[in-house]
């Protein structure tokens, strides 16, 4: 499948299906014992970028790839980023303005489109959480051969690895209800994937995330 088609199908899962139940995980709301294990995965693993970048970013450009309700955006702002937050949802998009604190507004850019768009310039740094997960390795290669000449500094990525326990729930549709399950991820062995991006440039390992239902791995690009 084709980098543009995988974006579409992403696309109508976040924008069409499952605006509501996105938006109810990124928030305090109460939810299922399964999509509370997803909101502390994602918690640890939002903290686990964040610490791979400068606690004073006043003057950096970071493009937030994928931003989502906006959580990493926010603080990414908070430690005094300008952000070009970037979704292929606009519903997302939406929630992610609305909830933006008011004092962190000015230093927030905000596109429904393509994260990979050439358009959107060059960044000092660039997070990528559980948007590149929906892609094989000659996709992921093509977005961060895009992005590392457009990125001073440090490409800070997920990816979703290739253990028993995530395939094994894949498989049995445990994630969500079959109503809004996400679309396909496509599982990697960090090791492979370095090799197979070794001509980009060097792949560290940043350590798993697994908390319950949630699994991802993180990765760094470095020229």
């Amino acid at each position: 499948m084709t980098y543009e088609a995988t974006r579409a199908r992403v696309e109508t899962y976040f924008d069409r299906t499952a605006t509501r139940t996105w938006e109810r995980l990124t928030s305090d709301a109460p939810v299922s014992r399964i999509r509370e294990t997803v909101r502390r995965g994602r918690d640890e693993m939002r903290a686990r970028i964040l610490s791979r970048l400068p606690q004073d970013l006043r003057g950096a450009r970071v493009l937030d790839a994928g931003c989502g309700a906006g959580q990493m955006t926010a603080a990414l702002a908070a430690r005094g980023a300008d952000v070009a937050a970037v979704d292929i949802s606009p519903a997302l998009i939406g929630i992610a303005r609305r909830r933006l604190p008011e004092d962190h507004r000015a230093r927030v850019q905000f596109v429904a489109g393509d994260m990979l768009d050439p358009d959107l310039g060059s960044f000092d740094h660039v997070v990528a959480m559980d948007s590149l997960i929906y892609y094989d390795a000659t996709d992921i290669g093509a977005a961060l051969t895009g992005l590392t000449k457009r990125a001073r500094g440090k490409i800070v990525f997920t990816v979703a690895p290739r253990t028993p326990v995530l395939m094994a729930m894949w498989y049995a549709g445990k994630l969500f209800p079959r109503s809004d399950r996400s679309p396909v991820m496509v599982p990697h062995a960090p090791e492979r994937l370095a090799e197979q991006l070794a001509g980009i440039g060097r792949l560290r390992d940043l350590g798993r995330t697994h908390v319950g239902f949630y699994i991802s791995q993180a990765l760094e690009m470095s020229g």
